[in-house]
């Protein structure tokens, strides 16, 4: 039957500790109501209305102290136990246990469970047991004492004579520490094997402390109200009430031992309502005010426990809340400080302004309202984002805006209340702040670059108006908005002047990067043996264009994984899938997530697959699909058969008219450089070169790898494409792809079909063609919107870029179409993260004239066209 009993206690364990949390939880409330119930207010009042507020503070300070020797059955409890426990830890829960057990009671078995459950952790539960109740046996061995020491002084000094009559309650009280320590020494069972003389004695000596601080601070309570009587004489009177109180098993004693005690000291002279407000100060100090400690402790190791149950989630809700609080806080502030300074007749005369004006600072000048309000905007930004550096100017503006608000006579309560709350929430909210950078979205950028160039030209306007004598034609109603004078005016406008030079200095401020991955130099050699080791991807060749940072991810003492991105105002802009070692691809992308979150940035992965798309969204991102990429099967591409008697007939032409086709190995030489530099320029025209997702010409990126060329019968190159190795040995690509003004017609067409026929020599099986942009993007009903706001530019945007005819063109040989995806954070702007994508890619300031498709695409089409005719 023991078995099975253990056996159903385990099986509902964490039941049982529910229950219990939520018994203690019940009592603590049912305890408070009682207590409230004995105590009214007035009593409470009018016993701490007779005392000076110094008294006060020393009864408190002396009713914590008296609690404190309790704390050595804990420190004792645990040379019981196997495990470890800090000091602090032990005071914590020693302070619960004993406070609770001081106003509950419950004949010790609420200690027990008490201690049971905060010494579980590192012991079984029959050695937590076993130690609980050596304890357990000498709680009342200083009570004991004080007895005999009664006893003492009733019959051998006369002290208390008048309780002489009690003498049997101290003598029955007093022989429980003779028979308890008789019996724990000649006691020889297992079970007090380890009870040596020095735990013995040192719970002795705990206990007798315990009891004697007790006695000592009801004798001091007593002192404190100045009755006239001897003080000495109490003592017997107390330990009677306290064996009294004891024995009867209520909660602390409560009643009994007051009844016995308002009786007794009536003996002596105290009246009555003496007596009860001597009883009342002494429950309110020893028992109330810690069990209130208690209390929050015991609610906070709950809410410990609560909180690593739920893996940190409830903290984290609530640090997140009161960041949102403040921050909405300091942004409401500053807004309305600003309304105030900028149009007063305007806002004063708002009904709903005037509501809020309650719950707002209050400055006396208009040029400190202005700085005050945009140095709570530009610092709101700051801890919105979770800047650490934010924390303590923050701090501090809101401690010297608070004192100054508050320094005001008849200032509300309502709103001392609400700042001291906003201080608290920042508080809080610190462990949040973990950024070390801020950078501006472009959203944050745009609203608050509106407040204060809206603020600004607004007031200019209505200033000069006022100036030049308009206002005389406005209307009763806009006379409001006008400067109440020129001197009002200039000193609001030099107000706005000192509050930009606020924002801008706390943006630099907050702004300072520690991050040095973001500025390091590109380090070819390196990016070279991750391809090597591990291999590479349909964009690691780009690495070599230097126009992206690189973002190692280390293991075993080696790089392992490698980012290729760029910043753009809050993003990182990723290009591609990380390149390297996919085994490392998870921790890789957590790490490299924790080390932009830190720098204050939000990764943007842009062209990647649709397995890194559902990981990266089961870690927060939403996505878009962006495109497809088309792969070319080259074990199967042929010449023969009639699906390619246009490249076969573009073939022979050229062989007619004596071109040839070369392979150029790197590095390349002045005169040939100077050959592909001409036929790039030719090419360009008055257009301009992209980049990141796209090469541009550069002598050390196209002496990255080999390149193909075309040349003609007098061996002059016309047209050119440099490889694109992705490591694999398995697919191939190219980047750049360009021919002369004065090639032939179906140069690009013919350079394609030569670079399949060979890399189909050299053992590749698959030739990446690129992308085909947003093609079968949002063509259901059931897309997103952006993808089917996608699926219309892709059907009704040929005027812009030839989305259809590059799909059309590389259909022709692409044998399996990739879906390509851009993944961006949740709840960021997809409009603006595609901004700065195109951003980055055509570079800032870069003017495109025409149509935006490429220009080989046009020569490719219009060959096309013609060699089919042809045929």
């Amino acid at each position: 039957m023991w078995q099975r009993l253990q056996t159903w206690i385990q099986k509902r364990l964490t039941l049982i500790k529910g229950v219990f949390f939520l018994s203690v939880l019940l009592l603590v409330i049912r305890e408070i109501g009682r207590i409230g119930h004995e105590i009214s207010g007035e009593q409470v009042w009018s016993a701490l209305g007779a005392l000076s507020p110094t008294t006060i503070v020393l009864l408190a300070v002396v009713g914590f102290i008296a609690v404190l020797p309790m704390m050595v059955y804990d420190f004792t409890i645990v040379e019981f136990l196997p495990g470890h426990f800090s000091t602090g830890y032990i005071l914590r829960s020693g302070w619960v246990t004993n406070t609770f057990t001081n106003l509950a009671g419950m004949g010790g078995l609420l200690g027990a469970s008490l201690r049971a459950n905060f010494y579980a952790a590192s012991a079984t539960k029959k050695q937590v047991v076993y130690a609980i109740s050596k304890i357990a046996l000498f709680l009342l061995a200083g009570l004991s004492l004080a007895c005999w020491v009664g006893l003492i002084m009733m019959f051998g000094f006369n002290v208390g004579t008048v309780y002489q009559g009690y003498w049997f309650w101290l003598l029955g009280g007093g022989l429980y520490f003779p028979g308890l320590f008789i019996f724990t020494r000649v006691n020889d069972s297992e079970f007090f094997a380890d009870l040596t003389w020095s735990r013995e004695l040192r719970l002795i000596l705990g206990s007798s402390l315990e009891w004697g601080s007790c006695a000592l601070f009801f004798l001091l309570i007593g002192w404190a109200l100045q009755l006239q009587l001897d003080l000495a004489a109490v003592f017997p009177m107390f330990v009677v009430a306290s064996v009294a109180g004891v024995i009867s098993m209520i909660p602390g004693g409560l009643g009994s031992f007051d009844v016995f005690m308002i009786f007794g000291l009536g003996l002596l002279g105290v009246s009555r309502s003496d007596a009860a407000g001597w009883l009342l100060l002494y429950r309110l100090f020893y028992y109330i005010l810690p069990f209130g400690v208690g209390v929050g402790l015991f609610v906070h190791d709950a809410g410990h426990r609560l909180n690593q149950f739920l893996a940190g989630l409830p903290v984290a809700i609530f640090r997140r809340s009161a960041l949102w609080f403040v921050t909405t806080f300091m942004y409401f502030s500053g807004v309305m400080m600003l309304l105030y300074a900028t149009i007063p007749d305007v806002v004063l005369a708002n009904k709903l302004y005037m509501q809020l004006v309650p719950y707002m600072f209050y400055f006396l000048s208009q040029v400190t309202n202005l700085v005050m309000a945009f140095l709570l905007i530009g610092l709101a930004r700051g801890i919105g984002s979770r800047v650490s550096r934010a924390f303590w100017p923050t701090l501090v503006v809101l401690v010297l805006a608070i004192g100054y608000t508050l320094w005001r006579e008849n200032f509300p309560v309502g709103l001392a209340i609400l700042l001291g709350l906003v201080l608290a929430c920042l508080l809080l909210a610190k462990p949040e702040l973990t950024r070390q950078s801020f950078h501006y979205s472009w959203g944050g950028l745009l609203i608050d670059g509106s407040i204060y160039v809206g603020t600004f030209v607004l007031y200019t306007v209505l200033g000069l108006y006022a100036i030049q004598g308009h206002h005389r034609h406005f209307a009763t109603l806009l006379q409001a908005w006008l400067p109440a004078s020129t001197q009002v005016w200039l000193n609001g406008l030099g107000g706005l002047l000192i509050a930009l030079v606020v924002l801008l200095t706390i943006n630099r401020f907050l702004s300072v990067t520690h991050s040095d991955w973001l500025t390091a130099p590109f380090d070819a050699e390196r990016v070279r043996r991750v391809i090597q080791n591990f291999g590479g991807n349909e964009v690691s060749h780009l690495a070599f264009l230097r126009d992206k940072q690189t973002y190692f991810y280390q293991a075993d003492g080696q790089d392992q994984l490698l980012f290729l991105f760029r910043q753009k105002a809050d993003k990182l802009l990723v290009m591609g899938e990380p390149i390297g070692n996919q085994d490392y691809l998870l921790p890789a992308l957590q790490d490299f997530m924790r080390a932009a979150d830190t720098a204050g940035l939000r990764p943007v992965f842009y062209e990647i697959s649709e397995e890194l798309t559902l990981r990266l969204h089961e870690m927060g991102f939403d996505f878009i699909k962006v495109g497809e990429e088309g792969h070319v099967d080259l074990t199967d591409f042929t010449l023969a058969g009639k699906p390619r008697r246009g490249e076969r007939a573009l073939v022979n032409k050229f062989k007619r008219e004596d071109y040839h086709f070369e392979i150029l190995q790197p590095p390349l030489s002045d005169a040939q450089y100077a050959e592909l530099r001409a036929i790039s320029t030719s090419w360009l025209g008055d257009e301009t070169e992209k980049s990141f997702s796209m090469g541009f010409f550069d002598r050390d990126y196209l002496n990255e790898a080999p390149i193909a060329v075309m040349t003609d019968k007098d061996g002059k190159m016309v047209a050119f494409a440099n490889m694109m190795p992705t490591g694999d040995h398995k697919m191939t690509s190219i980047d750049l792809m360009r021919s002369s003004q004065d090639a032939p017609s179906g140069i690009m067409d013919g350079l394609f079909v030569y670079l399949f026929l060979t890399c189909q020599e050299q053992g590749y099986t698959w030739f990446n063609l690129g992308m085909a942009p947003l093609a079968n993007v949002g063509v259901s009903e059931f897309s997103f919107i952006e993808e089917r706001v996608a699926h219309l530019i892709y059907e009704y945007g040929s005027n812009f870029y030839s989305f259809q005819g590059l799909r059309a063109y590389k259909e022709k040989y692409v044998f399996d179409w990739q879906p390509k995806y851009l993944a961006y954070r949740r709840r960021e702007s997809l409009i603006f993260t595609m901004l700065q994508l195109m951003q980055v890619i055509n570079r800032p300031g870069a003017a495109v004239k025409g149509k935006l498709e490429p220009k080989w695409l046009s020569h490719l089409l219009v060959d096309e066209v013609n060699w089919q005719n042809r045929d």
